[in-house]
Order: structure tokens, then sequence, then C-alpha cells
């Protein structure tokens, strides 16, 4: 059974399915997070949704480039949690399946190319207590912890 996090399920209302890809991106103490400002002002792990005919891994390995401008290596699937949001940008309701990876950030190719997010490093220690999304502050206390 997969964990439910951030649930807010309006009654009557249509959620729609969205397939989404995470990544916990350590190096040394610090881990690489994407801050997305307006309309959310929050620290995320970098990731977002998968495209119709997208293959997950290529979908993670495009956005991490488009929030951060960082290029990925070897990552490899750790977990998956479910949440339901309005997602404000798209004008809708959505139930995500948030797979999460393990990966390595390799080269900093480029500033981000996607509107309002920066790239941050951020101790690892205090970053799971400034993600927004429960899940993938589980997913990365668990790897502090050395779950993975």
């Amino acid at each position: 059974m997969i964990k439910t996090y951030a649930t807010e399920i309006e009654r009557g209302k249509k959620y729609f399915y969205r397939p989404g890809v995470y990544v916990i991106l350590p190096i040394g103490r610090q881990i690489l997070l994407t801050f997305q400002a307006d309309p959310h002002n929050e620290f995320q792990l970098p990731g977002g949704g998968v495209d119709a005919g997208e293959q997950p891994i290529t979908a993670l390995y495009r956005e991490v480039m488009e929030e951060t401008g960082w290029i990925i290596g070897r990552p490899k699937k750790i977990g998956a949690f479910r949440r339901f949001v309005y997602m404000p940008e798209y004008n809708m309701r959505a139930e995500k399946l948030c797979h999460i990876y393990l990966a390595k950030p390799i080269l900093k190719k480029s500033e981000p190319t996607e509107a309002d997010h920066t790239a941050v490093f951020v101790d690892i220690d205090v970053a799971y207590q400034i993600l927004a999304v429960d899940g993938d502050a589980y997913f990365l206390k668990k790897f502090v912890e050395g779950a993975y």
C-alpha cells in the first residue's frame, strides 16, 4: 500500500491523475533543492509531472534540468507516495502519484529554465524540515537515517 500525504480531498470535486518524479540530490552534507516562487513560495525536491507518452526517467532528467539547471546521474527509485492537491498554475485538482529517486548531481549546465524556480543547496540536516511536501520530507529523512 502506498502512503498518502498532505491529503485535502474536497468531496464532489474531480481530481485528475498526475504521475510525477522527484529526486533527492545529495552533495556531501548538503542537498540540492528547488525553491518555487509564485504561486507556491516553497522548497521542493526537484521534479515534476510525467508528460503523456514520456518515460519516468526521461521526465526526471528533464524536470531536474528545468528546475535546477543540473545534469544528474545514476537515478535509483527508492519509493512512492500519493497526495491530493490543488495546482493553481494549472487551475486543477490532482491525485499525484509521486515516485521518489536518489541520484547524484553531476554538473551544473545552466540556470533553471522554468519560471520562478531557483536551485538552492541546503544543509541536509535541516532540508527535510523546510520541504513543503510531507512525503518528500519523509523520504529525505529516511535517506539521512541511512535507509538508502
